[in-house]
């Protein structure tokens, strides 16, 4: 075995994620939507040799490339916080064959009242598997609270896409109706994920120091993690809702076009897939996954949180650290 090989250190990322250009690599990677078809025996031997090398163990005639595989696969498939392997659909690597053909549907079928509802209800059911799915581990929901947040999540976005649909019916031109389905995802993603993640702000989430050691828990950590989690949900979907309509309203002023209707669905479908290969990669790489948080904050802004951090620590970092979640 070379020396390079010995030296292998499997958690660390492949690229630097403290610039969004590394981080933009590592998720074009790891969001690959060809992972979804790994088979259930190819994920555990992924996992089986993940930790053989995390573990200093390294298989006799294992390859480079075979380690890469091996960590691309369990990276995409199994929560960073527990390791248990994620629901297939709920996974990141799913989001651009899920959105593309659910965010196709809603642009195509926005203008029923049956199409809006319909559709809202699909979206916010998948949003609400993917928010599910990429929560922070460490703080549990019941099945209560799951599902008056899928409930609220729904409500949510029916009632804004519902109202919105009636408000520009008669005041607005048909190119402002075809936004109808983004004023709902963004208001409902305003509203799922806090509440998917509500146990975290509600008691917090686990903050560690630079090296790793868990010093403390914070509700100011959640939060912020929360608020980059909407931003980035809400920028991974904008640019297929807000540019999609514009084509299609341009596209539809042609009598051939128009004599193809069957079609409008597909390639709508088609179009938004292609905006979402690049934009989950790129919504999720807006922000470091290991976000930071300044102790000096949570002193003004949670002090008992603080005060207890204190308690347990002969030293309290500058800096605290935790994973915002996807």
């Amino acid at each position: 075995m070379s020396s390079a090989m010995s030296n292998i250190d499997i958690v660390q990322p492949l690229w630097d994620l403290s610039t969004f250009t590394g981080r933009l690599k590592h998720y074009f990677w790891i969001t690959d939507p060809r992972t979804c078809f790994a088979t259930d025996e190819e994920l555990d031997r992924a996992k089986e040799l993940y930790q053989s090398v995390k573990a200093g163990t390294i298989p006799q005639n294992t390859t480079i490339d075979q380690i890469h595989y091996a960590k691309k696969l369990y990276e995409s498939a199994f929560h960073p916080d527990s390791g248990e392997k994620q629901n297939v659909f709920g996974r990141m690597s799913f989001q651009m064959p899920g959105g593309m053909a659910i965010t196709g549907a809603m642009l195509q079928w926005y203008k029923t009242t049956t199409g809006v509802v319909f559709w809202q209800w699909v979206n916010q059911s998948f949003n609400a598997l993917v928010n599910y799915t990429n929560r922070n581990a460490n703080s549990s929901l019941s099945t209560t609270q799951l599902g008056v947040a899928y409930v609220s999540a729904t409500t949510s976005a029916l009632v804004a896409a519902v109202g919105y649909k009636a408000y520009l019916q008669k005041r607005a031109t048909p190119l402002f109706q075809r936004y109808v389905p983004f004023v709902a995802v963004a208001a409902a993603n305003c509203i799922n994920i806090p509440l998917m993640r509500q146990n975290e702000l509600i008691h917090g989430i686990g903050i560690e120091d630079e090296n790793g050691n868990v010093v403390g828990s914070s509700r100011l950590a959640a939060a912020k993690g929360i608020a980059q989690v909407v931003t980035s949900r809400i920028a991974m979907c904008a640019p297929g809702m807000l540019i999609l309509p514009v084509i299609m309203e341009r596209l539809e002023q042609y009598q051939s076009f128009r004599r193809i209707a069957i079609l409008h669905a597909p390639f709508q479908v088609l179009v938004v897939g292609c905006f979402l290969t690049v934009m989950v990669p790129t919504a999720c790489a807006l922000f470091p996954q290991k976000a930071e948080l300044s102790t000096s904050v949570m002193k003004l802004v949670e002090p008992e949180f603080y005060e207890e951090m204190c308690k347990k620590n002969e030293r309290v970092p500058e800096l605290v650290y935790f994973n915002k979640g996807l």
